[in-house]
């Protein structure tokens, strides 16, 4: 099933009772077509829009504005139960008092009307599905016992079990342990690859996103950063922030600048940036990027050295870095080029980006042109629309603008507080005086108040 989102946006109103105006744009002009049959990955850090996204779907948010298609059907105003989607929430949302059969049937229990099934048609599809996750053997335990990853898999059945047009898993591997996400990501991809569900994956984990998907959104504040498969949008970085969100290690940042048809970090011309203007840039170099070199135009001081196996990582720092320390990996077979605690390199241009300092646009040189080009024809080639954003988004203006906003003091609500703090101050100093007359020691010589008046007084 096709999916096509046109100009979708979410926009959530101001908790702010005195200003209306800060609402929250959570998605924003929204355009994407996803392929029938595919995964993909919406990708991104907290906050970036990406369960929004899904949940406006699934149907179960409303678009501010902005139409959201399955094939040719508008589903935009349809009820999340009438649209053939299956949900995998995080938190897998079992049913604890139901077993794992038991959960699984349930969707098809509130069938109704012609879509209602006969009871051996129903427990004939959940035994196929629970066979697809390979959970079949534990169709009487309840979910509190089974692990992880097994009530993951009911999650997953449960959603599978209706055939739905399409799937949809909101972070459905974060509450696992490294391992078990591992095997977990794998059966997921296993288990669409099988069905050919078009499904549509949220994560903030990139490389999950790029294990498992045929290709990739990366969001940012509620906008596409960009679009393309894994290795394409990590290969080919289309500005600053999908450049250091996705890679691990991440992407080594320098201060750079252009002089001369040079590309310069500090004071040492690395590589030929021949038709780029002049400027001041962010360089960034992946960390597969660096060739170890005992005349390399780049100079590190070494800090450290990690032995992976077959490669090394070699630690450094660099004046220019805008990185703690700068990650190098080569092969083993490489540390004799290692001169004492400096490290010299010549670097690989296609693995190095640069990137204009007012936009943080990508800037395009020497083989890149071409090399982008080609992708963009082959993306052409494969129907697939290639999306990137260009210059600041909306909300970071918005966001510095209210940072850099003075805060107005509010006279009348500082006034309250003041006499709220003396009326307190009065109330202690009363509760106080009592307390000092009765511990005040009465002196001999001063008249008893309390003692009977004498006859010479009476007189």
């Amino acid at each position: 099933m096709k999916v096509v989102l046109q100009n979708l946006t979410k926009i959530f109103p101001s908790r702010n009772k005195k200003d209306k105006n800060a609402e929250v744009v959570a998605v924003n002009d929204f355009n994407l077509e996803i392929p029938d049959g595919k995964l993909i990955g919406l990708l991104g850090p907290s906050g970036c829009g990406k369960s929004t996204t899904l949940f406006m779907i699934s149907g179960l948010q409303t678009p501010t504005s902005g139409k959201i298609f399955f094939g040719d059907d508008d589903v935009t105003k349809l009820a999340p139960e009438n649209r053939g989607i299956g949900l995998v929430f995080q938190n897998y949302a079992l049913y604890p008092h139901m077993t794992v059969q038991q959960n699984i049937l349930f969707p098809l229990q509130n069938l109704k009307g012609e879509n209602r099934l006969s009871k051996e048609e129903m427990l004939k599809r959940a035994a196929e599905v629970a066979k697809l996750v390979q959970i079949d053997e534990y169709m009487n335990r309840k979910p509190s016992e089974l692990s992880g990853g097994q009530q993951q898999r009911v999650a997953i059945a449960r959603a599978l079990v209706k055939m739905p047009r399409v799937l949809l898993l909101d972070e459905p591997l974060s509450n696992l342990d490294a391992r078990l996400r591992l095997q977990t990501r794998e059966e997921i991809r296993r288990i669409q690859r099988d069905t050919q569900i078009t499904t549509i994956f949220v994560t903030h984990d990139q490389e999950e996103a790029m294990s498992i998907s045929d290709f990739i959104v990366v969001m940012k504040l509620g906008v596409i950063m960009q679009t393309g498969k894994p290795q394409w949008v990590y290969d080919d970085p289309a500005n600053l922030f999908v450049a250091k969100f996705l890679g691990a290690p991440p992407i080594n940042m320098f201060s750079g600048k252009v002089e001369g048809g040079k590309l310069y970090i500090g004071e040492e011309a690395v590589l030929n940036a021949d038709g780029v203007e002049d400027q001041e840039v962010y360089v960034g170099i992946r960390p597969e990027g660096f060739i170890l070199s005992r005349e390399g135009k780049l100079t590190c001081a070494v800090s450290g050295i990690d032995v992976m196996g077959r490669d090394i990582s070699i630690v450094s720092t660099n004046a220019a870095s805008l990185n703690p320390v700068v990650r190098s990996i080569i092969s083993a077979d490489e540390m004799s080029k290692i001169d004492g605690s400096v490290a010299k390199f010549d670097l690989k241009q296609h693995k190095v980006f640069i990137f204009n300092k007012e936009t943080e646009q990508r800037i395009y040189f020497g083989e890149q042109i071409a090399a982008h080009e080609a992708m963009l024809a082959e993306m052409e080639a494969e129907g697939q629309a290639y999306a990137s954003n260009q210059g600041p988004l909306p909300r970071e203006a918005d966001d510095k603008a209210k940072a850099d906003a003075p805060v107005a003091l509010d006279k009348g609500k500082f006034a309250k507080v003041k006499d709220c703090f003396k009326g307190l101050a009065a109330k202690c100093r009363r509760k106080k005086a009592p307390a000092a007359e009765e511990e005040a020691p009465v002196s001999e010589a001063e008249p008893n108040d309390t003692a009977e008046p004498s006859e010479v007084d009476h007189e």
